[in-house]
């Protein structure tokens, strides 16, 4: 999308935030050029207000190519006469933690529509390709040049610095793909090797989290800072749980680790064993 940016606008319409007004707030990402549109409703499951809202934005911007990262989106853009869908299929959706009983459906509809279709790896691809007769093996990509600034050193963090090592790294969502008890267990069995955790929690509370005193949870940070926590990492780490939540997943981490020169170990999920 930041290299689509260069040449076109690209507007990233993002999940509701819940506020006293209908609005829609837009801010450009320095980094990318994309803007990011920001739906504000007091109900955030008003989908009438939504569409109102994405009619706005394309109001702004003339007809546009619908890229959809998730199905759950035609809830409120059905009606909308794009130039070309686009279907990224990063994940099976339907298999994570509450995922939406309509999902399965509004996924089936946009199959029907796009006119292209993405995966995020091998997997999926596998498990799609029948559905669409455009269907393209489209895995996770790496900004080489921002990851591999890890390899020089870097100014670590401020958290990160009075950690000792070894010191073992993971950067991402914190969901049930996640193995706890795997982490649990490393910090048992290694009292002397820490752990940093970085990301945001998803569908997990912080009291489900493991507690130990090698184990750093040091909550989201910013996508820039990333390499300087990884630069100083001995291992990075993809503790990923074995489940149907995570029986299709291409992580994008694994690249990024790779780009920073670092070493990586990961469970054996299907497409890190076939692709790294």
């Amino acid at each position: 999308m930041a290299r689509f940016a260069k040449d076109r606008p690209v507007y990233f319409f993002e999940e509701p935030e819940q506020s006293d007004t209908v609005a829609l707030r837009l801010e450009t990402c320095a980094w990318s050029g994309v803007v990011v549109a920001t739906p504000l409703l007091p109900d955030i499951d008003d989908m009438a207000a939504m569409t109102g809202l994405l009619r706005q934005l394309l109001g702004r911007s003339g007809r546009s190519v619908g890229w959809y990262y998730t199905p759950m989106a035609l809830r409120f853009s059905s009606e909308v006469d794009w130039v070309a869908t686009v279907f990224d299929v990063m994940d099976e959706l339907s298999a994570f933690r509450f995922a939406p009983a309509e999902l399965p459906r509004l996924e089936s509809q946009l199959m029907q529509r796009a006119d292209v279709v993405f995966t995020g790896g091998a997997s999926l691809f596998e498990a799609k390709r029948g559905l669409h007769a455009n269907i393209h093996c489209f895995p996770s990509g790496v900004d080489l040049p921002h990851f591999m600034a890890a390899r020089a050193p870097l100014a670590e963090p401020a958290d990160q610095a009075p950690l000792p090592h070894p010191l073992l790294g993971y950067f991402g969502v914190i969901d049930e793909r996640l193995d706890l008890e795997l982490l649990a267990g490393i910090a048992a069995l290694r009292p002397d090797w820490h752990v940093v955790m970085i990301g945001p929690l998803a569908k997990v509370r912080p009291e489900d989290l493991p507690s130990a005193a090698n184990i750093h949870w040091l909550g989201a940070r910013d996508y820039a800072c990333l390499p300087a926590y990884l630069s100083h990492w001995d291992v990075a780490l993809m503790p990923f749980a074995m489940n149907e939540a995570t029986r299709f997943i291409s992580p994008t981490k694994g690249p990024e680790y790779l780009a920073g020169g670092k070493r990586v170990v990961s469970t054996p999920v299907a497409d890190v064993v076939k692709r790294f």
